[in-house]
């Protein structure tokens, strides 16, 4: 095989704009998929306040149309997709409120409690690690503490 004496130069320089455009790939990719990553966990956390504020807005619906009653702990968020049928049956259940009971931004199921002898509710997400506590993305959105809906 004979090689042209220029055509090492040639390669040489080809494989050195392409060593750069490599390095500066990596660099870009550096700098952004941190920035995506965290867009990510904002977007989880938004998406489970935006629903977790529709829940709260049906639960009242529910509430208002049974003589101001909320749906018991056992009943849990299915009563505003099927009408309960273990006591206590509402009065007057004018649903379904929603379609389907969503799953938080990280998957995981809504906790839900009946409270006041059922004349209140709570409704919460335990946050990115589905465990009670935690803090930053682990930390639960609580219907009834309006801190725990920051939009960080």
């Amino acid at each position: 095989m004979r090689v042209r004496p220029g055509s090492l130069k040639r390669l040489a320089k080809v494989l050195i704009g392409l060593t750069a455009a490599v390095g500066v790939l990596l660099l870009a990719s550096a700098l952004v998929v941190p920035r995506v990553i965290g867009r990510t966990r904002e977007a989880r956390r938004m998406n489970s306040i935006v629903q977790m504020r529709l829940l709260v807005s049906e639960l009242e619906r529910y509430r208002i149309d049974n003589n101001g009653r909320a749906p018991s702990t056992e009943q849990g968020l299915e009563a505003l997709v099927r009408e309960p049928t273990s006591p206590p049956k509402p009065k007057r259940w004018k649903g379904p409120y929603i379609e389907e009971v969503p799953r938080d931004g990280w998957g995981n199921p809504y906790q839900y409690a009946s409270v006041d002898g059922g004349k209140g509710f709570r409704v919460w997400s335990l946050g990115a690690d589905g465990a009670e506590g935690g803090e930053g993305p682990n930390a639960e959105i609580r219907s009834w503490q309006q801190s725990t809906w920051s939009e960080e």
